[in-house]
Parts: structure tokens; sequence; C-alpha cells
């Protein structure tokens, strides 16, 4: 049984879809009256292949940037407890610079130790130092200038003088901007 004697039968049997077909055929494809069935079904099939290919392209890219979507929110998923410890990082820095002016070595070490598994712990999750030192050029797009004081070389004229506080950011995004003074 031939698919144009299936449609046939299902024409007969639905009377609704014969007034329809018949209109929407009349309507749609006037100027192709000389096409054979053979034709007519070609011309169909590449339509509802066509129809098919956009709407398998459509979904794909909505896979595609879902799946972006998610990973860029597991990235910074975590952002919010992160900057939450960034104090005590600082915290941290500056308990390292006093104990290292004693001579309490022991105390160093020990404390040394709990700081680079704090650290090392952070940086697994993605965190990292925004790096800026004195005598970097000041880039306003990575750093934030609390004060300008004059310079005391000419050539620190325009450039980072000093790191107040360091920066952090968590994969390309900066979650805390590096405090500078510049030199002017």
């Amino acid at each position: 049984m031939t698919t144009e004697n299936t449609e046939k039968e299902i024409m007969n049997e639905n009377p609704v879809a014969e007034n329809t077909e018949s209109t929407t055929t009349e309507t749609a494809v006037e100027p192709a009256e000389s096409l054979t069935p053979e034709q007519k079904l070609e011309e169909e099939l590449a339509q509802e292949k066509d129809k098919f290919l956009r709407l398998f392209a459509e979904f794909e890219n909505y896979k595609r940037r879902t799946a972006k979507e998610r990973i860029d929110l597991f990235k910074t998923a975590n952002q919010e407890v992160l900057q939450a410890l960034l104090p005590v990082i600082d915290d941290f820095d500056r308990a390292l610079i006093e104990i290292k002016k004693t001579d309490n070595d022991v105390l160093l070490q020990g404390v040394a130790l709990i700081y680079d598994k704090f650290t090392s712990t952070l940086s697994s999750k993605g965190l990292e130092v925004v790096a800026v030192q004195a005598g970097d050029a000041f880039d306003a797009d990575y750093a934030e200038a609390i004060t300008q004081i004059p310079s005391p070389s000419p050539e620190l004229k325009g450039k980072i003088v000093d790191v107040i506080e360091k920066g952090y950011k968590l994969g390309d995004k900066i979650i805390r901007f590096p405090k500078v003074v510049v030199g002017n």
C-alpha cells in the first residue's frame, strides 16, 4: 500500500481533514498544479526536514547556552562566601608581618602552616590574588587608587607607590580590587 493510497483512505475517513487539505492546497500551491503527487510529497518532505533541522538547531543552541550559564554559575556560586573570608586573609597577612618581628620561630612556622593551608584551600576553589605591586603602572580597570601622593622619584609618577590591600579575583572576575597609593 503506497502513501498516496493511505492518504486517500485517511481523507475518506475524515471529511474535515479533506476540506482543510483542499483549501490549504488551493491557496498555498496554486502555481504548482502541474506537480506530480510524488513531487508534492517530496516538497512537503523537504519542508518538514527544514522545520526539523531548524528546531534541532534551536534546541542545540539552547543546550549550549544553558550549559554555559550553569558553568558560569558554578564558577561564581561561592563568591559571597569567598568575599566574606577575604578579611580573614588580610588578618593572617598582618599577623604574619607582626610575628616575623618577634624571635619566636615556632609560632611563625605554626601560623605560616595554617595560612598556607587556608590560602591553598581558597585557591583550589578558584580564588587568585590580583598581581599588582609597587612600581607597576596604575590601571583603573585592575586597581582602586585610594590616594595620590607626591612621587618619591620621577620614575614612579603615575605608577603604584604602595599596595594597601590585596585584590582578589574568582576566575576572570575581580571580586575585590586592590587598594593602592599612586604617585603624582
